[in-house]
Formats: structure tokens, sequence, C-alpha cells
């Protein structure tokens, strides 16, 4: 008798049959802009489902290794990858993942959406990219990083252009070497010290980095500390700083180009418990060649930062994608398995749980979605079409509702994520165990995003500094005022209101006491309360909130090419804020409403 062999069906086009990426494109950006940006969204798609699935499967069997020596004994420190992680690569460059929000001609052709279509292409290609989205991310932050006002132009005009190239041939990703042993997230015990050289060409760097995500890319951005500055972790200066002797001065001339920069040792790989594909080093620097970003002779954590908030949101996009793609992976085992007589799929209780994980996917996603959407119009008003942290003619201040937004996004939803995860990988039973299906990675990737740019303890003390220093809570509230004001369920509308209302009084008694025990001991719990509430919010104006469509179609108008289609994506969207809401705000279970309404939430 023949062994039985499960079929296991890929799920469909990423795009196409995405309804909650479709809604969330129709609803927030201009139609002009969608239609100029279907083409780019399809070709990725196209491709995701194709060659790079091929690709980001090649990556993951054949992870880095780290050839210390040549034939020799001449120390090379070189990190070989695999054909797939280099063809994931080219595709980031050729779809201009980062370049998008920079390039002239696109910022021409998307304006102030050019963030959210990029949040869209994102959200194509990170799930599957055997975590080639951390380059990705990395090399958007260094990239803002050099546009901060305050960085030399030839460092800027030098850079810049090679970190948004589209042509993969010169095309290059940033890494990030910041954390040190003894402090990891707290950089106050940072010992790397910066030094100007004596010829005047540059700074020196000499210090110990121990996780260095992404050791392969061309350049990094590292923190140090400028010898003569002050303890503390505001004194620190991010550098940028080449990988390979090509890029440094002080490469002696006929020195391979790919040879390590000098004073850039890689003393390991990183054995880790994800994202393998993924080389992540120890480095050494030994007076390294280095470029201030900014005036090193001032305190740089805070223009830091503007890398940090980028790479946050990446890390929330990315939590968000993987949670929808898992989702349709598990759907689709499920419409192929046999349990007990009959599709998995029709299983009520088993529909229940999809219908479940596709409301949290949805939050997650739409608060991914928003963050890049604020960060979209603070780039614009640094443009100067509006005054920075100026409020608009609503009252919207998307630079202070930013400051809070991306941190209390990157905890959600990496915590998000994790559940899922393990959820999903459950979906597939004994199969979900077994490594070499692939799907054991979609829970080891998981557990990094509530870990990379800041904990969940770490990013709850950040949202609660903005909080009650910078006093950045107002435009987060309004906006759930308003979305209790236009939601069409009463249900939804109370349970906001009530939300609002206690976290004005939490905020009110941890304004009263900033640095009390009692306020630290409650800031995740408080963070995640209001990130869930802000999450609630989204997906009431996702479903009944004005669109950016100002053409007088209201939200339940079927869309000139979607027809009944357009009128199920309204359908679901209010399905998941209604569902969110009670599971998250209310704390009432919703498997029974999730299994009634999962062909809504669950397509694509």
């Amino acid at each position: 008798m023949d062994r039985y062999v499960q079929p296991v069906p890929a799920p469909g086009d990423p795009y196409r049959t995405d309804w909650l990426l479709d809604r969330w494109l129709r609803h927030r950006i201009a139609p002009a802009t969608h239609t100029a940006a279907r083409p780019r969204l399809a070709a990725l798609a196209a491709d995701v489902t194709g060659p790079l699935r091929a690709a980001h499967t090649d990556a993951e069997q054949h992870p880095p290794r780290l050839v210390r020596y040549d034939p020799w004994g001449r120390r090379v420190d070189r990190v070989d990858t695999s054909t797939g992680w280099q063809r994931l690569r080219a595709a980031a460059a050729r779809h201009g993942l980062v370049a998008l929000p920079y390039r002239a001609d696109t910022r021409a052709a998307f304006g102030p959406d050019a963030r959210k279509v990029q949040h869209a292409l994102l959200h194509l290609y990170a799930p599957e990219s055997a975590t080639f989205s951390c380059p990705v991310a990395m090399a958007d932050g260094a990239a803002a990083l050099l546009r901060h006002p305050d960085v030399d132009p030839a460092v800027r005009d030098t850079w810049l252009p090679r970190l948004t190239a589209t042509d993969p041939a010169t095309a290059i990703t940033s890494g990030q070497w910041m954390t040190e042993a003894q402090g990891g997230s707290d950089l106050s015990g940072s010992t790397t010290v910066a030094r100007p050289a004596v010829d005047g060409d540059g700074w020196r760097l000499t210090g110990e980095k121990w996780f260095c995500s992404a050791v392969d890319s061309a350049v990094a951005v590292a923190l140090a500390r400028p010898v003569g500055a002050a303890d503390g972790s505001r004194t620190l200066v991010p550098f940028l700083v080449p990988r390979y002797a090509a890029d440094s001065p002080l490469a002696v001339a006929g020195t391979d180009p790919y040879a390590p920069a000098p004073g850039v040792r890689v003393h390991r790989l990183k054995d880790k418990l994800g994202t393998r594909a993924l080389p992540t080093a120890e480095v050494g620097l030994r007076d390294a060649y280095a470029l201030p970003l900014g005036d090193p002779t001032r305190p740089g954590l805070a223009r830091a930062m503007t890398l940090v908030v980028v790479t946050r949101l990446h890390n929330a996009s990315a939590a968000a994608s993987g949670m929808r793609r898992g989702l349709a992976y598990a759907h689709a085992y499920a419409t192929a398995r046999r349990v007990a007589g009959g599709r998995l799929v029709d299983s009520p209780a088993h529909r229940g749980l999809l219908g479940t994980l596709a409301v949290d996917a949805a939050g997650a996603f739409v608060l991914a979605g928003h963050v890049f959407d604020l960060l979209g119009q603070v780039e614009t008003d640094a443009d100067g079409r509006r005054t920075p942290g100026e409020p608009d003619a609503t009252g919207a201040d998307p630079a202070a509702e930013l400051r809070l937004a991306a941190p209390l996004a990157k905890l959600a939803t990496g915590r998000l994520a994790v559940a899922a995860a393990s959820e999903y990988v459950e979906c597939f039973g004994g199969a979900g165990y077994v490594e070499d299906t692939g799907v054991p990675r979609l829970l080891r990737d998981a557990q990094v995003l509530p870990i990379w740019e800041g904990t969940t303890t770490v990013l709850a003390l950040d949202a609660l500094r903005a909080v009650t220093r910078e006093k950045a809570a107002g435009p987060l509230l309004a906006r759930v005022d308003r979305a209790a004001a236009t939601a069409c369920d009463p249900e939804v509308a109370a349970a906001l209101t009530d939300a609002a209302g206690r976290l004005r009084t939490d905020l009110a008694r941890v304004a009263a006491d900033p640095r009390g025990a009692d306020t630290a001991a409650g800031a995740r719990p408080l963070a995640l309360r209001t990130a869930y509430t802000l999450a609630a919010a989204l997906l009431v104006d996702l479903a009944d909130g004005p669109s950016a469509d100002r053409s007088g179609r209201d939200a339940d108008a079927a869309d000139s090419d979607g027809g009944a289609a357009g009128r199920d994506d309204v359908d679901a969207a209010r399905v998941a804020a209604r569902l969110w809401t009670r599971r998250w705000l209310v704390g009432a279970d919703i498997a029974a409403d999730a299994h009634r309404h999962l062909e809504l939430l669950s397509r694509g």
C-alpha cells in the first residue's frame, strides 16, 4: 500500500488576495498614488510567490559561514552567504524597499504617501525573505540618519546614494553595531571610544560590539564615546564605519577590496535561536576608520534615535506581515487537511482559532501601517510643508503621536507575533514540529521581534517617558476619541469611550508620580493596553473613518474596480474592529464570532 502524502497547497498571491492590505491602501492613500503603486506591488508579489520563495528556502537551508583564514593563514574574516541570500539582496534593491522614501522620482510619484507604499511592499517581502528584511530595516534607518540636517553633506552625498540605489550592482545595506556585552539595551555602559585621527582624516574607533546584525553589509552605524565626553548614554555619538577595505582609506593599496577594513575584526557568528540565515556577529574594533554622523562634540544619542525609530517601525511591520502570512499558510493547510471525515477548515473549533488569529493579525497590521503613515507625515513636515511639531488644522501632531506610537506598535506587534507563531506551529500538528517543513522557523524567527530594538520592558519605559516628559499622549487619545465618535457599532463606540477614560485616569496617575516604583512596575501592562486601544481606534477608522479618496464616496460604496469585494472589505474591517475591541478592550471570548466570520477575515 502506498504511503499517504499530505498535500500542502501554497497560499495565494499576497497582494491580489489580501483584503486587509487592499482595504488599507484604498483607505489610506490617494487613488492616484494607489494606481501608481499597483504595478510595483504586483511585480513584487509575483517575485515573492516565484523566485523569492525559492531563494528564501535556499538561504534558510544554507546559513552563513565565517571563514577566518585563507589557505595561507592570512586573517580574512570572510562571511560566506548563500545564493538565495544574494538573490533576496538583489530583489530588495530592485524593488526599491529602502529607496522608495528617498529617491526624487519616487518621492515625486508618491509624495507624502511614499512611506505607506513602502509599508505595503515590506508587507509582501518580509515574511519569506529569510530575514533579509533586517538589513533592509537597518539600511533605511541609516539613510534616515544620513538625511539628518546635522550630518556633514559630504558624508551624506557619498553614502546615501549607495544605500538607496535600486541597481543591485551598486546598492548596499547597513548593519548596526551598538550593543556591547556589558550593557545590552543599557547604552550608558558603552566603552567603545572614538578619537579624531591625527592626520585629520576621519575618526578612529576602538571597542567591542557584541550583537552586530547583517555583518556582511558594506557599512555599519556604530555608537561610540568621543574622548573627553561625559559618561552616560546621551553623550554617545553615531559613527559610520566601513566594513570592507574598499571603503576604508586605511587599507593598503592592492588589498582585496572585500577584505575587512583595517581595524575591523569579526570574532565569530552568533548561533541564534532563529533568524539563522542572517549573519550576526561579535565584532572587535581597533582604531577602525569612522565618520561621525553629526557634530561629534555634541551629545549624539538623540540624533541616533532617528535610526532607531525607523528600525522599530520595520520591526512592527515584520511582525504584522509574518502574522498575516502565517495565517495564509495555516488556512491553506486547513483546506487540504482532513480530520474526522471532513476538512479541518470546516471544524468550528479550528475555525474559531483561525478567525481569532486573523483578528490579531488585523490589529497588528493597522498598528504597523499607522506608524509608517506618521513617519511619512513627519518627513513631509521636515521637507517644509509644515513646521515640525505644529498641529495641523484638525489638531493632529504627527511627530508627537509617532513619539508614543512607535514604541507601542513595536512592543505590541512583537508580542502578538510570538503568540500567533506558536499557534501556527500547532495548526500543523506534528508536521509543524518538524524542521524540514519550514514551519518551526515561524516561531524561532518570531521570538526576536520582542527583543531587537528594545524588549517589551525597555519600550514600555520609553513610552512612559514619552507620556510624562514629552506629553505625547494627547494626539493618541484624541484619535481614540474620534474613532469612538465615528464607530458605526455602538458596542465598539462604548468600549473605546470607556478605554479612553481609563487611560486618561491612569496617565494622570502616572504623571503625578513619574519616577515611582508603582509607575515603573505598571509600565508594561499600561503600554500594552494603550497599544491595544490605539489598534481598536485604527480598525474603526479603517472601517468607518474618512477615506484618503476625497471623491465623495462613503465607506460603504464599492470601489470602482472592487465591486462586491470592496463591500466585503468594509464588512471585514467592521468585524475585525468589533472582535478586536471585544477581545483586547473588553476581555471577552470571540471564538464563536470568529468562526462565523472566518471567510471574511482570512481572505488572502
